[in-house]
């Protein structure tokens, strides 16, 4: 599917409307509850959904919207907006601004565009199929990483990963230069920029993800899975995000040295 630049513009649109209901709650009484999972969800994360959605049902209403809070609704386009209001409200609710607001496009299950938004530093990235990435408005680019033992590694948090992922990710962590713990959806975007090397996680959900496939790749990344294949939308949720692609095997050869299966 080719992206429009109505498309592009209306998911920049979308990213405003999230970071206007943001933004009041920040570092502010922000209504903060557990969900049934134990995930933390505020009025801010809400609001900022229901911005979006009613955006979408007004100018793609054959659409579907796939939503961190409020569910999916069926379309009728096979296309599906895919959104995570606040990705890394642990973030949010510390004061920490490196969460951020994830917003996808996806055609019969894979992800053409998506978009990473900071509100509270101003900083976007957004990737579209067949096109550049862009930061902010200037084109982003990954950096090269010659071994992997010069990589700076990056996960959210060891304690998402059942024992059998966790042994692979340490084996993975040793053969590393370093790792940088936290950071959820911001890491993804200093892989873009080239500011770390590679992101290895498992446990995602679509809204999780799907943002970030078109971001990384049009950077000159790669993401796939714990096996190599792409990520899409019946992906599992073991994610690997490489800024140079030439290490992916790298990583995948660690990851299976513990027996992964």
């Amino acid at each position: 599917m080719r992206v429009s630049t109505a498309e592009i513009d209306f998911a920049h649109r979308l990213a405003l409307a999230a970071g206007q209901a943001i933004l009041p709650f920040f570092r502010a009484p922000h209504g903060l509850e557990a969900k049934d999972d134990h995930s933390p969800v505020t009025l801010a994360d809400r609001a900022a959904e229901a911005a979006m959605r009613r955006l979408i049902e007004a100018e793609y209403p054959r659409d579907g919207i796939h939503g961190e809070e409020y569910g999916v609704k069926d379309g009728t386009s096979g296309r599906q907006w895919v959104l995570d209001p606040i990705d890394g409200t642990r973030a949010f609710i510390s004061g920490r601004p490196i969460f951020g607001t994830l917003i996808a496009l996806v055609a019969e299950g894979w992800p053409v565009l998506g978009v990473i938004d900071q509100p509270i530093l101003k900083e976007r990235w957004i990737g579209v199929a067949g096109r550049p990435t862009e930061f902010n408005g200037a084109p982003a680019a990954t950096r090269a990483c010659r071994e992997l033992s010069d990589a700076l590694l990056a996960t959210t948090s060891p304690a998402l990963f059942d024992d059998g992922q966790l042994h692979a990710f340490e084996h993975l962590e040793g053969a590393c230069r370093s790792t940088v713990l936290g950071g959820d959806c911001y890491n993804y975007g200093g892989v873009t920029s080239g500011w770390l090397d590679l992101v290895v996680e498992a446990g995602l959900k679509l809204h999780d993800f799907a943002a970030l496939v078109p971001v990384v790749e049009g950077a000159g990344g790669r993401m796939c899975d714990w096996h190599g294949d792409p990520l899409h939308a019946g992906s599992t949720g073991e994610v690997i995000a490489a800024g140079d692609p030439a290490r992916i095997d790298d990583v995948l050869d660690a990851l299976a040295c513990r027996g992964h299966g």
